[in-house]
Parts: C-alpha cells; structure tokens; sequence
C-alpha cells in the first residue's frame, strides 16, 4: 500500500526541489505565498500530479508559466485535501519537469487563535492540565517573556502559545498546512526559501542572507521594517522538517570545534539569550563531534538551536539545522543539557536515513534513542547509559499499559490503515521498546566492536533514502552474511522477531550497572523504612546523584506515608529543583496515593508549578 496518511501520487510522480516564497502577515494571522516545485516523472503515461493540502486557500496555479485548472478534493479529516493538478501532456518515466515555474502554487494559510483550557482536579487528581484545539492547522498567542512582538506560534493543532514567535510543526503530517507538498516522508525533497517578514525569520535551511552573525533583522527596525530572508536546504530532507519561525529573536555562535567545517549557535529571545549560551554552548559542538564518532560525518553543515517560550508544548523537535527547544532545559546547571543527544542524533537517524512511512516511525526513534544513549556513555560512562534504558523501561511499561485494550498500538511496526491517524498512536514505545530491540541486537551479535562497523554501513547504505522495516531487516542480515557468515546468521534467527509486548525485558541485565544498583537499593531501603519514625531515618541528601531513576522506582512499591513523603521531599529538595525531569517525577511519586496528605498538599503545589509559576523551570513535555 502507498502511504497511509498521504493522497500524493508521489509513487508516479515526486517532487525533488520546492522553492517557497512567503510573507509572514502578523496583523492579518496569515502565510501568503508560493511554491514552485521541481519534479521527477517515475511511471510512464502520469497525467496528473497530487500533492497533499489542509486548510489552505489556493488562489492560482501555474504549468509552464500558463494558469490552469485545477481540482481540490473534499477534505479527509485527517488527510486533508487532495490538490489534483493536470500536466500538460504524457510524461516518460525518467523526465523531469525544472523549468523556471512549470508548477507553482500560490495560497494562504489562515492562522486561527484558541486558548488554554485548565482541567477541574478530581478525587485522584489524575489531570494537571490539557490544551484543545478547533481542528484548525494552525495555532498562535500566549505568553512569552516578551511582550512587546508577537512571537507567534504555528503548530498542529491549536492552542495558545508565545505573543513573540511565530512557528511551525510539520511532523508527523502537517508539512500540507502551510504548503502544497507530497506530504510522506518517503518523498526527500531540496529546498530554497525567500521569506519576508517584520521580525527575524528562520528556517530548517543554512542562511544565504542576511547573516545570521550580522545585525539582528539586517539592521532594520524590528517589529516595523520588513526583511527578506532567504535559506537553502541542498540535502534532501522529509517534508515534516520543513520549519518556519518568526520572532523577536536573537543569535550567538557557539565556539568553532577544532577540526569541523560545520558551525553551531543559539537563537532565542533577547531576554533568555545570556542563560541559553551559558547552558549549551560548552557541550553542544562536543556532542556532535562525538557523535560523528560514533556513526558518519555530519552532513548539514549547521546545527542550531531555537530556545522557544515556555508554552512551546514538545522537549524538541529536530529540524534539520535549526533544532526547536523547550525552555525547560534551562536548569540553570546543565544537567538537562543532555536532552540535546536525541535531537542531535536525528541528523542521522530520520533527518538521514527516514521511515518510509509513519507505520515504520520506530526507524527514526528507536535507532535515535539507542545511538543518544550510546553517546551518553560514551561522553559520561557506561552507568549513564545503563540509567537510560532503566527509564526507558519505565515509560516503555506505562506506555504498553495504556494501550492494552489496542494491541495494535503496542507493536515496533503499525499497519496503519489509509487515512488513520499516526498521532493516535504516539508514544513512547517506538523509543524505548525500538532502543530495546536494536540494544539486544548489539548483545546478541557480540557487542559493540562488532556491532559498530554494522550501523556504519546501515547509514551509508540508506543515507538519504526513506525505508520500510523490511528492507532494514534485510540489509542487516545481509551485512552479517558478509562479516560473520553461519555464526552470526544463527544469532539472528535466535531474535524473537515477532515479540509484541516488552521486548526484550532488558531490566534485570542493567542493574548489574554498579550506580544503577545502587539507586535501586536506595528505594528499596526507603521502601523498607515506612515503619520507622523519621527522626530515626538514616538518609542523606547525599545518598545518590541519579534522582530520576530513585524516584520512578519508588512508584513501584506501595505508597509511603505522607510524613516520609514530606521528609523525602526536604531532605533531597527535590519538589523546589529547577531541573523538571526530577519534579516531575517526584510529582507523580507523591501523588501515588490520591487520598494522603501529601498528596492534596503536592497537587496544589504540582499545579501552580505546571500553570502559572513554572516559567523558570518549565514544563518537561511528559507533562503535555
């Protein structure tokens, strides 16, 4: 089957360069422009072409500089609208269509604003919060730290976000809400963009004009003079990393990493930029760098980051040069820094190598979240990556748990049907339960040395191509054929191929990691404790530095009481940290029991935390 969540006929005919020109309308709420694609005819005797749309008013349409007719079909829930374009006359296989506008679309995008919707707590205080959405594509205003631009947000789906950037969401689907475009991941496509806008714009391209080093906005005035921005993507990318953002917005180069042509820096907002560079700007080129190690060189030449406002609802999303950040990793200690390792390695993992479909998403995150946690052993110790996987597991059974009654939604390779929607089923799983597969790969053949050269010759041999899991499969075995022969065949039909549940139960094989078991040990001691009055607690908030870990495995054995909650919560200050991972977890540790003391005393506390006092710490996107 084609894929599922798109009505392109891009398996006739595919786009292999957009050129987008757009003008970002603040005072209207609109993105009016065009696009002119480049494309390749793939079968013989294609008439037409089809290219995915959502809520999009397509006002002319342009082949061979001659206006034509065209058809916009009823809109698909969740497909959207299909754009049925006729080609001048039959095509070849093999022939291209490049002339200078032989296929441009001119629309607008309307932008629609909505709000946030506080959830009534109820006896088990089982909702903190949650945002709606009119079904629109787009979304706009909220707070920021800045008040004075609009830093306007678009997104997805809608609810409020910044009063001072203006952003976009392609992932999973949604590239066809801002453009026409063959909306699969299997379709890479080139791109140049010329973006007109009266705050800094940018993009998931490498800045042609103005520098991103010169004066902010070209020197002009922000907020009142328009500027032209113009960016080009020479690497082949999915539809879903095309990104647009628009704000009052500032940069700083990181250090040049001694060695490397490609560049690092930091965008955020004005007020946020000297915290921004003080916690990424001492690791950020050194991941990468280590990163290339690991796997090939990197191939996008800059790898920046937008720190967004605090309501930006997602941990990161890595669009290809310009990864969008939460301002929750802004603990105002690195230890969150981290979190930068997943979106760095999706450069290689789906910027790279891509899925072919969302049915095969757990390509692009389970190989992501195996490599980052390779890389934090790598850059800290084999511990770290023992502590990853043990919080993979956690989420990985919560995550299983929830979709119990759609066993569907449990498995590595979801047979979406056409037209059904991938978010309903996201989740960890493809993460964790992916990382676990490709981890127990890694064991099984013989470890790293031998494992290695294998994921070297997987990027090379797929770089740049969208895939199934399938051809994944083969390719694997494939490679040990030639480098290991009859022994490392039998280590591979010994995998469980067909495992749907927690494969493989990898929990018992990390404790063996020294700091893990100790962490461990630690909530069991405390576990054990729940009888002794706590002036006779012997803890001390120097027991452990791994508090995510302790915590999650508190939530495993019955709730303690509310005074050892409350002396927990002290003694380890972990319910006034800046870091969010940990209050987040020590959150739901607290909130175990619904009926407790502590539990009606940390709900509110959790509350004011996630609503209205948080903008220093944030939200972790668990919390969404």
């Amino acid at each position: 089957m084609s894929d599922p969540t798109s009505q392109a006929n891009h398996t006739e005919i595919f786009t292999e360069h957009c050129a987008f020109k757009w003008n970002v309308d603040f005072t209207n709420k609109k993105l009016t422009g065009s696009v002119t694609h480049d494309l390749h005819v793939a079968k013989d005797g294609v008439r037409e072409v089809i290219f995915d749309t959502a809520d999009l008013d397509i006002y002319s349409v342009e082949v061979e500089g001659n206006t034509v007719s065209y058809e916009v079909k009823a809109k698909h829930p969740i497909m959207g609208s299909a754009l049925h374009i006729p080609l001048p006359s039959v095509l070849k296989s093999g022939s291209s269509i490049k002339r200078k506008n032989d296929l441009t679309c001119f629309a607008t995008s309307i932008l629609t604003e909505v709000g946030w919707e506080i959830v009534t707590f109820t006896d088990k205080v089982k909702s903190l919060l949650s945002w709606f959405g009119t079904g629109n594509t787009w979304v706009l205003t909220g707070q920021s730290l800045n008040e004075t631009y609009p830093f306007q947000l678009l997104m997805k789906k809608d609810f409020s976000l910044s009063t001072s950037v203006r952003l976009n969401q392609c992932h999973p689907i949604y590239a066809h809400a801002i453009s026409p475009i063959q909306d699969s991941p299997s379709v890479k496509i080139k791109y140049s963009a010329e973006v007109t806008s009266v705050l800094p714009a940018l993009m998931s391209a490498i800045r042609q004009s103005p520098p991103s080093t010169g004066l902010a906005h070209d020197g002009r005035v922000i907020g009142k003079d328009e500027v032209t921005y113009a960016y080009h993507q020479p690497i082949p990318i999915p539809s879903y990393l095309i990104a647009i953002a628009a704000g009052n917005v500032v940069y700083r180069p990181f250090p040049r990493h001694l060695g490397k042509a490609w560049t690092c820096g930091i965008w955020t907002e004005p007020e946020l930029i000297e915290d921004a560079y003080w916690e990424f700007s001492e690791d950020t080129s050194r991941f990468l760098a280590s990163a290339e190690e690991i796997v090939v060189p990197y191939r996008f030449g800059v790898y920046d980051l937008l720190v967004l406002p605090p309501s930006f609802p997602y941990g990161g999303m890595e669009n290809s040069c310009l990864t969008f950040l939460t301002p929750t990793l802004l603990a105002g200690d690195r230890t969150l820094v981290d979190a930068i390792t997943h979106e760095l390695t999706h450069s290689w993992f789906g910027n790279g190598v891509t899925h072919a479909d969302a049915s095969h998403f757990w390509l692009n995150e389970g190989w992501t979240t195996y490599i980052e946690r390779l890389l934090l052993q790598v850059l800290h110790s084999p511990a770290d990556r023992g502590f990853s996987f043990i919080i993979g597991y956690k989420a990985l059974q919560d995550d299983l748990e929830m979709y119990a009654d759609k066993p569907k939604y449990q498995c590595l390779v979801i047979e979406f049907e056409k037209g059904e929607d991938p978010d309903d089923a996201y989740s960890g799983i493809p993460y964790n339960k992916g990382a676990n597969l490709i981890l127990h790969l890694e064991r099984t053949l013989g470890g790293l040395d031998v494992f290695l050269p294998y994921v070297r010759d997987y990027m090379s041999t797929f770089m740049g191509k969208g895939i199934m899991t399938q051809e994944w499969k083969e390719h694997l075995y494939t490679y040990y054929e030639k480098n290991g022969r009859a022994e490392k065949i039998k280590a591979l039909d010994s995998v469980d191929w067909d495992a749907s549940k927690n494969f493989p139960p990898i929990l018992d094989e990390l404790i063996d990691f020294i700091y893990a078991g100790l962490v461990l040990r630690l909530a069991e001691r405390w576990d054990s404790s729940r009888s002794v009055d706590i002036s006779k607690l012997e803890f001390s908030e120097n027991d452990m530095n791994n508090f995510m870990v302790f915590l999650e495995r508190l939530q495993s054995y019955k709730p303690l009481s509310s005074s050892h909650v409350e002396h927990l919560a002290s003694l380890y200050k972990v319910s006034a940290t800046h870091n969010a991972e940990i209050r987040l977890r020590f959150y739901q540790f607290s909130l175990v029991d619904p009926t407790s003391p502590a539990a009606q005393k940390y709900a509110v506390e959790a509350a004011d935390w996630v609503i209205v006092g948080n903008w220093d710490g944030c939200w972790p996107d668990e919390v969404l």
